[in-house]
């Protein structure tokens, strides 16, 4: 029998209960990682792991708010409690909350970019900590947004946290990349999640007429890039960010 290609390893999944974080967790777990799946809704939280625990994947819920210090501390430390160690980070949690930049009010600047931005600083900052300590490298992949290299109307906030998120990746690929730990981003286009459900109508239909694929693109096909980046192919990559988008952003 095959080794699964990431058996033995252990994920950390943030915003793990739906959309793109779930397809995640629910890939990882197929390739054969333990997977820690966080979020803020218990309800939520519990039906995801356990529907991932029927098809059979060693799986963690656990509620936490990654923008909380001791929450992401928390979350790696039941990631080692649980299963031993932390191989794979996926900072995926983040929200929006959409206005004109000249409407826009300060608390929807600062949740965004808390959410979206330090909860990745303070997730990435934990779990790098203690694969140092494993001295058997690591994976961190950051959920990032066509949004961060392209700019969105409306999206102020959002472009700018993603845009971080991405220098944030750069910037920590060129530093752990010494203790074998690699960095990369994935940036979805106009993907059929809860987010995009949000959309109005037009806004949504002005955006897939700017995809050359003529389509919505699937959690799962976001779900495919950070499994191949959290495997043994993607051993010679960091610091890059792949984009899902259908053509949207070239």
């Amino acid at each position: 029998m095959t080794t699964p290609p990431l058996g033995g390893k252990v994920a950390i999944v943030t915003g793990g209960s739906r959309g793109i974080g779930h397809a995640t967790a629910a890939l990882l777990a197929e390739h054969g990682a333990a997977v820690v799946v966080s979020g803020r809704d218990a309800d939520r939280v519990q039906r995801a792991a356990q529907e991932l625990e029927e098809r059979g994947a060693s799986v963690h819920g656990m509620v936490a708010d990654a923008v909380k210090r001791e929450d992401a501390d928390r979350l790696v430390e039941a990631a080692k409690e649980r299963f031993g160690r932390l191989d794979i980070l996926v900072n995926n949690a983040g929200i929006t909350r959409d206005g004109l930049l000249i409407r826009m009010k300060d608390e929807d600047w600062d949740r965004v970019m808390e959410t979206n931005l330090k909860g990745a600083f303070l997730m990435t900052r934990a779990a790098c900590k203690l694969m140092v300590r494993q001295k058997s490298g690591g994976r961190i992949i950051n959920i990032a947004s066509t949004a961060g290299a392209m700019g969105n109307p409306g999206q102020a906030n959002y472009s700018a946290a993603k845009a971080g998120l991405i220098g944030l990746t750069k910037s920590a690929a060129r530093e752990l990349a010494h203790w074998g730990i690699l960095v990369n981003a994935v940036a979805p286009g106009l993907i059929e999640t809860d987010m995009a459900a949000a959309l109005p109508a037009e806004a949504r239909e002005a955006l897939l007429a700017q995809v050359p694929l003529k389509r919505i693109g699937t959690a799962r096909e976001v779900a495919e890039m950070v499994g191949f980046l959290a495997g043994d192919g993607a051993a010679y990559v960091t610091g890059q960010v792949f984009h899902v988008n259908g053509g949207l952003y070239i």
